[in-house]
């Protein structure tokens, strides 16, 4: 296995991650800021209203992504076995 061919698979490996990852970062980072601008606005300190909402959103969110994401990762690995076959 060559230099060029460990950073294609490196390569992939950092773009499946962030397909996998960004949609539940993004719920999560949205969530964060509708709870923070609601605490700003209502003057409510309370630590459990920072995380419980983005929680529960972050646990729908995977249920949705799931299909995607586990597609994706089914994808990617298919992919590097091939490579690896092709190697052998």
């Amino acid at each position: 296995m060559d230099v060029a061919a460990v950073l294609d698979v490196s390569r992939d490996a950092v773009i499946v991650l962030l397909k996998l990852s960004a949609p539940l970062m993004l719920t999560a980072l949205v969530i964060g800021l509708i709870v923070s601008l609601f605490q700003a606005l209502t003057q409510i300190q309370e630590m459990t209203l920072a995380f419980v909402p983005k929680i529960l959103v972050v646990f729908v969110s995977l249920l949705i992504f799931l299909p995607f994401m586990l597609s994706t990762l089914i994808t990617f690995t298919e992919g590097l076995a091939d490579r690896i076959i092709g190697i052998g």
